[in-house]
């Protein structure tokens, strides 16, 4: 998995990550210094692709389904039984074992695709943004404002994935994926009372660490929000503006 082998820095700057993970909540920010989910559509259908990093010929599979227009899809590696000597364990993620646990799910001994509709707020909108790479790490952010009325006297998940955006053709793959590199997982409770600060509104703003194999000119976030039946109410990806 060649492709997937990118040298990264051993340097760490932690001011500038502060600065970074701040950056990312703040939509008046100059474009060139985030990248955020402000303008785009929002989905209609929720994907996510798992392979079982043993599987050998999963990745190139010509039958794997695209993601069409409304479509938001995530691709998971899940670590197979042969550990580091499977054909797909430079892209394993334990993360990918954490999402099946979530969505009660066992590892699938090949493959397996999951979709399900984006339900959706009516008045409240999902945005995601990412500052730029530093070093190994980079600054991610998920809000989720106004607060619903229907999100009151409710638990929330909140999902927020960092995704490596493989052209068609990397290593063999028929169609364009969103390899999940890290994840962040919180939850938000409608009953909890929020401070003038949180200005009415569920968000979370963390650093998120770069694996040395990905390429961070490829990343991105893609976030989802869950009701406590697990159904994805909304959902959202950063786009990076053309220089």
């Amino acid at each position: 998995m060649k492709a997937f082998r990118t040298p990264k820095s051993p340097f760490k700057f932690n001011v500038m990550l502060c600065a970074a993970v701040l950056l990312v909540g703040m939509p008046t920010v100059h474009a060139q210094s985030f990248c955020a989910s402000d303008g785009q559509p929002r989905p209609r259908q929720f994907i996510e692709r798992f392979i079982n990093a043993d599987c050998d010929t999963c990745w190139t599979d010509p039958a794997t389904p695209a993601a069409g227009a409304g479509v938001l899809a995530l691709d998971w590696i899940v670590p197979g039984s042969k550990g580091d000597d499977a054909p797909l364990s430079p892209v394993a993620s334990r993360d990918a074992q954490l999402r099946l646990q979530a969505l009660g799910e066992a590892v699938p001994a090949a493959s397996a695709t999951r979709t399900r509709p984006v339900r959706g707020f009516q008045d409240s909108t999902l945005r995601v943004a990412h500052g730029l790479p530093l070093a190994d790490y980079l600054g991610a952010s998920i809000e989720l404002k106004p607060i619903p009325l229907t999100a009151r006297r409710q638990r929330w998940t909140s999902w927020l994935a960092l995704v490596e955006t493989l052209p068609v053709g990397t290593e063999g793959s028929p169609i364009e994926r969103n390899l999940v590199r890290n994840l962040i997982k919180s939850n938000w409770d409608g009953d909890r009372p929020l401070s003038k600060k949180e200005q009415n509104r569920f968000f979370e703003s963390r650093s998120m660490n770069i694996i040395p194999a990905a390429n961070p000119n490829r990343l991105r976030v893609i976030g989802w929000v869950e009701d406590e039946k697990g159904q994805v109410m909304a959902a959202a990806q950063s786009r990076c503006a053309a220089p």
